[in-house]
């Protein structure tokens, strides 16, 4: 298939990574309209698992419920705005706890107690249950949007229903996450991941797995984007020893099995499909020059279980890789902040970056 190219477009404008005012539009059109993955149903393993991911301002917990269902809440108390849950994940019991107040509420949301209030004319406990977030999973994967009434999820993401039946990603866990804070805006993770241009200078061991030009684009318009890259070994795969690091996934055809499929969800994650494992990047912005990526490694649990097990050549390629395209990004941010810049055309290799632009602009547009 051939890959739709860059239309002659340039990269975008400064402003679009420097403006304050451009970040608190994305905040508001972007953020807290759309759908961001969150993490992974094998982070909830029982009834009260839970953990929290935060968007700006807003802070979210995602848990599972007595009855074993998945639900999101705004994380704080309705009584005085205090903070419910502190750590980034863990176990809560049967209920969570105010530590201010004491307020209790099960974890469906429901208002169990709230101490002296019984006392208060009118107060009706019934409405003070916590604030839901609109949760949507995709074969495993956990999206949470902020929007009152947000567009529906297969809406939002219609490319990816359907795709990706081979990969049993429902039953996959992580088994190593490491998280990284770079300084450069986040839409510069996003361009630096959805072209190879950059490989055979910046990752030859990447490249020699998979050469640059071995691609093909099937999705290049919209909110994901992204296609293969072929494995120069088709029995191999992404590790430093080019090796797998596992058996290849059951239900994977030839094809697949030889292949490598790299997509970016549009505005929070990037996901890989590998033919032993599923790599996961999320991207959070923390503030105009600051992101945190939060990558995971997904095992298949037979995978995990078996004797000698080892993902590390797998982690430890990507970490590698990680460090480089990050010090890309914070290096191509400094350039971009300075006065002379303006901005560089696109190469014909770099056509998903003018896709992942068109579609921000819409999006920024309203």
């Amino acid at each position: 298939m051939k890959p739709r190219t860059a239309h002659g477009q340039n990269t975008l404008p400064a402003e679009y990574f420097v403006s304050p005012d451009v970040w608190q539009l994305e905040q508001t059109r972007i953020f807290r309209a759309g759908w961001l993955l969150a993490g992974h149903v094998s982070a909830l393993p029982q009834p009260g698992s839970y953990f929290v991911h935060d968007i700006g301002h807003d802070s979210v917990i995602v848990l599972r419920d007595r009855a074993g269902r998945v639900r999101a809440h705004h994380n704080f108390c309705r009584h005085r705005g205090t903070r419910l849950c502190l750590e980034h994940q863990g176990e809560l019991g049967t209920a969570l706890r105010c530590s201010y107040h004491a307020w209790t509420y099960e974890l469906d949301g429901a208002l169990r107690g709230a101490p002296h209030m019984q006392d208060v004319a009118g107060f009706d406990k019934t409405q003070w249950g916590l604030q839901p977030v609109a949760l949507a999973e995709w074969r495993g994967f956990l999206f949470i949007n902020l929007a009152p009434a947000p567009q529906a999820f297969d809406t939002a993401f219609a490319p990816l229903i359907g795709k990706f039946v081979h990969w049993p990603l429902t039953q996959l866990q992580s088994v190593h996450q490491t998280v990284y804070e770079v300084q450069a805006n986040w839409k510069l993770f996003f361009h630096n991941y959805s072209e190879c241009y950059h490989c055979p200078t910046v990752h030859p061991h990447l490249n020699k797995l998979t050469p640059y030009r071995n691609t093909e684009n099937d999705l290049d318009e919209g909110a994901v984007l992204g296609g293969p890259m072929w494995l120069k070994n088709p029995e191999g795969s992404m590790s430093l020893t080019g090796e797998r690091c596992a058996p290849p996934f059951a239900q994977l055809t030839a094809g697949e099995r030889g292949r490598v499929y790299y997509y970016t969800l549009f505005p929070s994650a990037f996901l890989s499909l590998h033919p032993d494992y599923v790599l996961l990047h999320r991207a959070q912005p923390l503030a105009l020059e600051r992101t945190r990526i939060v990558c995971d490694w997904y095992f298949h649990p037979d995978a995990i279980a078996a004797p000698g097990f080892d993902p590390k050549p797998a982690i430890d390629f990507w970490d590698l890789t990680n460090r480089q395209d990050w010090a890309l990004c914070a290096n191509a941010y400094q350039g971009i902040r300075t006065s002379a810049w303006t901005p560089g055309p696109y190469s014909e290799l770099e056509s998903q970056l003018a896709a992942f632009d068109r579609h921000y602009l819409r999006v920024m547009q309203g």
